[in-house]
């Protein structure tokens, strides 16, 4: 077995448990300096994982050595090393900006962070449904604590909607876990897959109730509408570098059904193949146009970003759900280049309110900020980004999307929304930075911002153009990877192989 595909999980637990014992101990600098050096070791990791996997491979570790389906495995390939690398590059740039003076005072803001990366490795790594489960929980109790991170009425109120959503959500995961159990006998994905392209017409019914609770439990950790109410008012309210942070925490969700639509109600499924199929395009294009409408509607940035992060979603989930590889590998491409840039979007955002003073990210006219030149530069270049302007990547990202579209028979549905929602976008950001930038009066009232502080902005906005100076090679991976979804036999040989070589062996 590779070491590799055990080492994202192990580096972030250990990392944040030495952190949790040691947090009367150690110094503030010397805690911050840690956590910094673990992120950094799990880029390196991911980065490493990636290159492994990259020429099809797929790696699986059977934890205690005890084969799938008795035993929990871990399998990497394309998808899960991308998503790693994704998740690591961001969290850098994120705790980076929190160490530049968010997380004074609060001993538990590095273990959480660390507990945070490691639910969200695993969710990515993990072969086993009821494990998936596992580290979903994981990154959601971390997530509840940094949520909260800094304290205040309206953290506390946006928090004990996101717990109580997200425990709806997690009772109804289990119900879901326990009809596949009981009816098929496994919780292993390959062998789920397996199984249920054989399911007798009998238990059809509870394998089709069981995908579709499942549907909804992962629509609501990706905000898909109707179930995307808690992301606004959370995102907006927690402090930004975990809205940073959480804006790959949405992508769980929209990984999860990438892969259990790929993978377990695939093609190859039987009755129930492409079981997703009648819902999520409907969906997906009404959350891309709900969140326009509540990206123009509201009156402070950080929750006109909050929508944004809806829209992505809507997106996402309208070029996967064309099932075909030029919609599955838009998708992927356009899944990076919309977390690393809405995530630039809040770090920014806090810098723009730090530098409003009583005023803070209101969309109102207000004191003008102390560097408006460098700072309404950096919110220009994202706003081009998020709204997918030519020629950086946000604009390359949807129009891969668009022309996979068009060799289906709903382009023209596709074609009209993505083209409406990318014009009001571009409406209510011009709004945005109007009255932030341009009508601005008085003196400035808060001291400039710190280069530190914008270095993290500036870090995010960079991988943003290296995706799109690097378009060619990455939308040629994300093609061998949709690739590798669509045809997912060679994932299940892998993960099940090891124990039909052992039973070949007994005979």
């Amino acid at each position: 077995m590779n070491h590799l595909v055990i080492a994202p999980l192990l580096l972030p637990l250990l990392t944040g448990t030495l952190l949790l014992l040691l947090r009367r101990v150690l110094p503030l600098n010397v805690r911050r300096w840690l956590s910094l050096a673990a992120v950094t070791a799990q880029v390196v990791l991911a980065a490493l994982l990636l290159l492994a996997v990259s020429n099809g491979d797929i790696l699986v570790y059977a934890l205690g050595n005890w084969p799938a389906p008795y035993g929990i495995v871990l399998v990497a390939d394309r998808l899960s090393a991308w998503m790693l690398l994704i998740t690591a590059l961001l969290a850098w740039f994120a705790l980076l900006h929190a160490i530049w003076g968010t997380d004074p005072g609060n001993r538990h803001f590095h273990p959480l962070f660390q507990l945070q990366l490691f639910g969200l490795s695993g969710a990515f790594l993990t072969g086993d449904l009821f494990n998936l489960f596992v580290f979903f929980e994981i990154l959601l109790l971390a997530s509840y604590g940094l949520l909260l991170h800094g304290g205040g009425a309206v953290r506390t109120r946006a928090g004990l909607h996101f717990v109580a959503l997200n425990l709806a959500g997690s009772t109804l995961f289990l119900f879901a876990a326990g009809t596949f159990y009981g009816t098929l006998g496994t919780l292993n994905m390959a062998d789920l897959a397996v199984r249920i392209a054989a399911t007798p017409p009998d238990n059809l019914s509870l394998v089709r109730a069981a995908g579709l609770l499942l549907f909804g439990v992962f629509a609501l950790k990706a905000a898909l509408v109707p179930l995307h109410l808690w992301l606004p008012a959370a995102y907006s309210a927690t402090s930004a570098p975990v809205a940073a942070l959480f804006a790959i925490m949405t992508k769980v969700g929209v990984y999860a059904l990438l892969r259990v639509g790929t993978l377990i109600f695939g093609g190859e499924a039987g009755p129930v193949a492409h079981l997703y199929a009648p819902w999520l395009l409907p969906l997906a294009l009404a959350t891309l146009m709900l969140g326009v409408l509540g990206a123009l509607s509201v009156t402070d940035l950080r929750r006109q970003i909050a929508y944004l992060v809806v829209v992505s979603v809507g997106l996402l989930l309208t070029a996967f759900s064309l099932g075909t590889q030029a919609g599955i590998a838009a998708g992927l491409y356009y899944l990076a280049h919309t977390t690393f840039a809405a995530a630039a979007f809040f770090l920014l955002a806090d810098s723009i309110a730090r530098g409003r003073g009583e005023r803070l990210d209101r969309l109102h006219p207000g004191p003008p900020l102390a560097q408006a030149g460098l700072v309404g530069g950096l919110f220009f270049i994202t706003a081009v980004l998020i709204a997918g302007l030519p020629p950086l990547s946000g604009f390359l990202g949807k129009f891969l999307v668009l022309r996979a579209a068009l060799a289906e028979p709903v382009w023209p549905w596709v074609m009209g929304l993505v083209l409406t929602s990318s014009l009001l976008v571009v409406v209510a950001l011009a709004r945005s930075g109007s009255l932030l930038f341009f009508r601005a009066q008085g003196v400035a009232a808060a001291p400039p911002v710190t280069a530190g502080a914008l270095l993290p902005v500036a870090g995010l906005l960079a991988l943003c153009l290296a995706l799109t100076l690097q378009a060619g090679p990455l939308v040629r991976f994300t093609q061998a990877t949709a690739d590798q979804l669509l045809h997912p036999q060679g994932y299940i040989q892998a993960v099940l192989q090891p124990i039909a070589d052992r039973e070949t062996q007994h005979q």
